[in-house]
């Protein structure tokens, strides 16, 4: 049974890593870092403007900053401080027409592998991750 979940856990840690190579394809075929990505998504998703601590995923803060510092500088978006020390991120108008012919083509490419699964597949498959991820934060605290 061990051998059997230690199989499983590889195969699982070889798909989720082939879905952020497939990500890095995107950005790159994009003219895109994947933290310019990744930035870009998170405000395109969110209406076109979010806090910054709404853009995460295990990027370092760093590597947001000086993608964003470029992003500015390319006239894509603009931020400013939001409440006290909190920044907010805007798309700039030549940063929604930069984000409708990048990111957007990532979207409808999402939307329509998603598109294709039932009702059912895409409940399930959302629900157990959301609970991999769950169980996973939970089990980290332990450490």
């Amino acid at each position: 049974m061990e051998h059997e979940i230690h199989a499983q856990m590889r195969k699982f840690d070889l798909l989720v890593s082939g879905i952020d190579m497939a990500y890095h394809d995107a950005a790159l075929k994009l003219g895109l870092s994947d933290s310019a990505m990744l930035i870009l998504y998170t405000v395109f998703i969110n209406g076109g403007e979010c806090l910054l601590s709404d853009i995460t995923s295990g990027v370092s803060k760093q590597t947001i900053n000086s993608a964003l510092r470029k992003l500015e500088a390319d006239q894509v978006i603009r931020s400013e401080l939001f409440k006290g020390r909190k920044k907010k991120v805007y798309l700039t108008e030549k940063g929604k027409q930069f984000a409708t012919d990048t990111v957007l083509r990532v979207i409808e490419i999402e939307n329509e592998i998603f598109g294709q699964w039932s009702e059912e597949e895409r409940t399930v498959y959302m629900d157990l991750t959301r609970r991999y991820l769950a169980d996973f934060r939970e089990k980290i605290k332990e450490l």
